[in-house]
């Protein structure tokens, strides 16, 4: 509540200072109209995804997704494995994350996340948890469709250029995480 209430008083501040200056105005107008624009484009985008995750749900592609993913992810996590819900939403979770996802993919990591949580007895978050947000915070996209889709809404010619660049750095990102996640596990055991 603090923080709507500070955020509100920042924009309306902001909005107060751009009456003396024209120029000021209408470029908070033109922007306003762009990031609009920007977000249309985005929508359409990620209604096009989901659209494809929908259709892999279907064709039984994402069940055979996370069949080749369950031995790994029964590695990662033991506990939660033997609760098939769980390992069902942590699947979808990482398949969806693998197609860059990451909108298609909360909803499962929340189911997954609360699933994980019940196992915990205590009020802490345990280790396969808070091993779980770290690697579907730092997950590899084998496709980053959102973000390919925000660079053909600017205008990049070609928008999945980007893709090993993507891989480098969410592996990167991954491997840093898995190995922070261990370490602090064996340090706080």
């Amino acid at each position: 509540m603090l923080f709507s209430c500070i955020f509100s008083a920042i924009i309306f501040l902001s909005a107060l200072s751009l009456i003396p200056c024209p120029a000021a105005a209408d470029a908070f107008l033109t922007g306003s109209t762009e990031a609009v624009k920007i977000c249309i484009e985005l929508a359409g985008a990620i209604c096009f995804w989901s659209a494809v995750m929908e259709l892999m749900d279907v064709c039984g592609l994402s069940a055979a997704l996370s069949r080749f993913l369950r031995p790994l992810l029964c590695r990662l996590f033991p506990e939660s494995c033997r609760q098939g819900h769980i390992l069902s939403a942590i699947s979808e979770n990482v398949s969806a994350n693998l197609l860059g996802l990451g909108n298609a993919a909360t909803p499962a990591g929340i189911r997954a996340a609360k699933g994980m949580a019940s196992l915990c007895d205590n009020s802490c978050a345990g280790d396969e948890l808070c091993l779980f947000v770290v690697l579907n915070t730092a997950s590899i996209q084998l496709i980053p469709s959102t973000i390919a889709a925000l660079r053909a809404s600017l205008g990049a010619s070609a928008a999945f250029d980007i893709m090993p660049a993507v891989w480098i750095s969410s592996l990167a990102s991954l491997l840093v995480g898995f190995a922070m996640a261990s370490f602090l596990r064996r340090l706080w055991s």
